[in-house]
């Protein structure tokens, strides 16, 4: 027993982990002040722990009718406008660390100086209207994020994040396991969808989940890209697989450019 649990730990440690911290905003006052703190104090706290490439990411142009058409399941009626949300991105070596870097930011003399501003907002003048955290695991086929191989101009390249919610733990087992056996990760690799992660959410909203992020030069490539998988022939046969069908009860596809800060872009 004790040489498997070993070997379990061993086989972890291989494999990143995220958290994605997302800032929910009510209007453009509260995006410049995030944009700020993230920037000037929170961003360099990270890096200040080793933590070097950090992905901040918002939604294209706050167009709300293109997002409508592609979400399947609905934010409540008393959400916050989630077009004007924030996404960071925080690549973590072990769940450990996930510990010990709130720790340590709690303790930074440095971010608390820096981001004097936003830390001691007053109650009824607040930086953002929440903040939501989803931790994940990076999936066994792509153990280790990857920093993007664009070319184009930062401001036109995309990043697009989906989210597959399932209707079962064990509908989403088969959709996790259609990407890594099935051999979804290396179809999106041979058609270079330029993929930053695929993960399982460990705990987040929405469960049981999976999220990944993959990029692309412009708008148009991305339509391209999704138009030559959905019609390549390792796709069609995956589809009509009778085990990975039904497995998914909502999902939600994000379109994203890089904020001008951000480590990713």
């Amino acid at each position: 027993m004790a040489i498997i649990e070993t070997q379990n730990v061993a086989a972890q440690s291989k494999k990143d982990f995220y958290q994605l911290k997302i800032y929910r905003l009510k209007d453009d006052t509260q995006v410049t002040r995030v944009d700020s703190f993230l920037k000037t104090a929170y961003l360099p706290a990270l890096h200040r722990l080793g933590i070097k490439k950090v992905g901040v990411f918002k939604l294209i142009a706050n167009d709300t009718t293109m997002l409508k058409s592609m979400r399947v399941f609905k934010p409540s009626d008393n959400d916050v406008n989630k077009t004007r949300s924030i996404y960071v991105f925080i690549p973590l070596k072990s769940l450990q660390q996930f510990h010990d870097i709130t720790n340590k930011l709690d303790n930074d003399a440095t971010l608390a100086n820096d981001g004097k501003s936003y830390f001691e907002a007053a109650y009824n003048n607040v930086p953002y209207q929440r903040i939501e955290t989803v931790l994940l695991e990076a999936f066994s086929d792509h153990p280790k994020f990857e920093m993007t191989a664009l070319k184009s101009a930062v401001k036109d390249r995309i990043y697009e994040l989906r989210s597959y919610e399932g209707p079962t733990e064990r509908k989403y087992a088969s959709k996790v396991k259609m990407f890594n056996a099935g051999g979804e990760i290396p179809l999106f690799k041979r058609l270079e969808f330029n993929a930053v992660f695929y993960t399982a959410v460990l705990a987040g909203s929405h469960m049981p989940n999976l999220m990944y992020m993959t990029s692309f030069e412009n708008m148009d490539a991305r339509n391209a890209h999704w138009k030559a998988f959905v019609n390549s022939p390792e796709w069609k046969k995956l589809v009509a697989m009778p085990e990975y069908s039904n497995t998914i009860s909502g999902a939600e596809v994000l379109l994203c450019h890089a904020a001008d800060y951000s480590d990713i872009n």
